[in-house]
């Protein structure tokens, strides 16, 4: 008999979630993690944003539901995560900006995402001081949000554990077993676990994981720095992205949390690849400029901290939510490309369902996008 009837390999954005909701339908559940307790890995280098705001119908879908989860934990299970609903903006100052995001309206209102484009006034209304020159207007998504990366998966930790769901530590995975083309479990140093069903959500290490198999899956990491200000009074609770692109970076975003201190972050340009956790000095002049550009009302405030963490992206900016096709029992659920906490809740319920033969019709709307085996060549995803 085996040990388990699945196996997560790692106890991040993804694989913490994804035994909650396997825990929830009943499945016995083990989870493996080389660090020394959950969220240690990427997960706690994530700044908190939550939008259901995607150029990607699969995305839409998977996070309207995380921003159900992530609305309701509090009132549902006690645990304070630090949720604020402030919504996301996407300020427009040039028109490639302006129709990309109009040309987007329609599917994401099809999908029930309660999004609008407004105009300057009404921007300049949600984001107090923001450089009006040039500003046409830009899309606001009230119901989108931020919440605390460590408060939020301490929450869903607790909550798997109490589910029954088995978490083993400073453990860290060597092999994927498997006989006859289908998974048999897991190698450790600490010995094997058996299950029919292993569930690869290793992120950025995923690739050196898979290889152990003999399966080649195109994940591979990015550097991405971060910072976090003092706390001043109150005043845009929104998440802020400035898409357009500057001299080193695509774009740009940030937003103010409960105490207060601002949040941002910046998607590099050429991507840094590589595993890197080293802090650079090109980071905050960088990014600084790009924000008192904005918002001149920054300027004074002092930055605490930089931090850096890595993406696992993928050649499409889509994750892998996928069953492989030539190992039975293998199921990828990696390369979130940096969004594995908002994606995180939605596709572990989806992973839930997957495992348990009970996909949805949405599920499968999904499952197509995110499907491993799909063209990879059709070009990045524009909101990624």
């Amino acid at each position: 008999m085996p040990d388990y009837d699945a196996i997560i390999i790692g106890a991040g954005s993804i694989g913490v979630p994804t035994a909650m909701a396997l825990a929830e339908k009943g499945v016995k559940t083990l989870v493996l993690d080389k660090h020394p307790s959950a969220g240690q890995g990427e997960n706690k280098h994530a700044i908190g944003g939550i939008r259901a705001t995607h150029s990607d119908p699969a995305k839409v879908l998977v996070c309207l539901r995380s921003l159900e989860i992530f609305s309701t934990w509090q009132d549902s299970f006690g645990h304070e995560i630090e949720w604020l609903k402030g919504g996301y903006v996407f300020p427009v100052y040039r028109e490639e900006e302006e129709k990309l995001l109009k040309s987007f309206l329609p599917f994401q209102q099809k999908f029930g995402l309660n999004i609008a484009f407004k105009n300057s006034d009404d921007i300049a209304a949600v984001v107090p001081g923001i450089n009006r020159e040039g500003l046409i207007g830009g899309t606001i998504s009230p119901d989108d949000g931020t919440a605390s990366p460590l408060l939020t998966g301490n929450a869903f930790f607790q909550r798997a554990s109490a589910l029954g769901v088995k978490f083993q530590f400073r453990t860290e995975v060597s092999d994927i077993l498997r006989v006859k083309g289908a998974v048999t479990g897991v190698k450790t140093p600490d010995g094997s676990f058996s299950a029919p069903v292993v569930i690869d959500a290793a992120g950025p290490y995923s690739a050196i994981l898979n290889k152990s198999i003999g399966v080649e899956i195109p994940v591979f990491p990015e550097s991405h720095e971060a910072a976090v200000t003092e706390p001043v009074r109150m005043f845009c609770p929104a998440m802020v992205v400035d898409m357009r692109p500057a001299k080193g970076s695509l774009n740009y975003y940030y937003y103010q949390n409960k105490h207060g201190q601002l949040i941002f972050c910046i998607t590099p340009d050429p991507p840094i690849k590589g595993t890197s956790h080293d802090e650079t000095s090109v980071f905050l002049p960088q990014v600084c400029s790009r924000m008192v550009n904005l918002m001149p009302r920054l300027k004074n405030i002092r930055v605490r901290r930089v931090w850096r963490g890595l993406y696992p992206t993928t050649p499409d900016g889509s994750p892998f939510v996928s069953w492989n096709r030539e190992i039975k029992g293998l199921l990828h659920a990696t390369g979130m490309c940096g969004q594995g906490f908002m994606l995180g809740p939605g596709v572990g319920e989806v992973v839930a369902r997957m495992v348990t033969g009970t996909e949805s019709e949405n599920d499968r709307i999904i499952l197509e996008k995110f499907d491993l085996y799909r063209d990879l060549s059709s070009g990045m995803e524009a909101l990624k």
